[in-house]
């Protein structure tokens, strides 16, 4: 797995930024930053440490899909970690086989520094060489739609 680590100022506190990025007042604000990586993107469970979520879509067929993760850990305005542990095919969770194995256990953080009202944003996870590209394209566009939305 390599890290990535992408980093983004918001002129917004922390805590509009945070509840923004993980829709907590709207799903939808969720969703519209999402939509850089599918745009059908968004999620089932709760944002609370030890709790299981989908982060889901459907493919250009319509088949449903995504990861099953849990939330790590959880520090309300200020940090969120998501371990990912497995896949959503339709309604089928899959945690074990070769397909899950390159990236179950990686880490999907994100931390929330505001100073003097502008809040930084950084993002860090762990990814597979594979999707080193597609990471590195997709982030900093769903990052500055997340910047779009929580400083409207």
């Amino acid at each position: 797995m390599k890290k990535l680590q992408f980093k983004i100022d918001i002129k917004s506190s922390d805590q509009n930024v945070f509840e923004t990025m993980l829709g907590l007042k709207n799903i939808e604000t969720y969703e519209q930053w999402t939509a850089e990586f599918n745009p059908t993107s968004t999620y089932e469970g709760q944002w609370k440490k030890g709790a299981k979520m989908y982060f889901v879509g459907t493919d250009d067929q319509g088949n449903r899909g995504g990861m099953v993760s849990e939330i790590a850990d959880m520090i309300p305005s200020k940090f969120v970690s998501i371990r990912h542990y497995g896949m959503l095919d339709g309604n089928t969770e899959i945690t074990e086989g070769e397909q899950v194995e390159k990236w179950a256990g990686g880490l999907e953080n994100y931390s929330f520094h505001e100073n003097n009202g502008v809040t930084t944003v950084t993002v860090e996870m762990d990814s597979t060489e594979e999707y080193v590209d597609y990471f590195n394209t997709a982030w900093p566009k769903a990052l500055d739609k997340l910047k779009s939305i929580a400083e409207k």
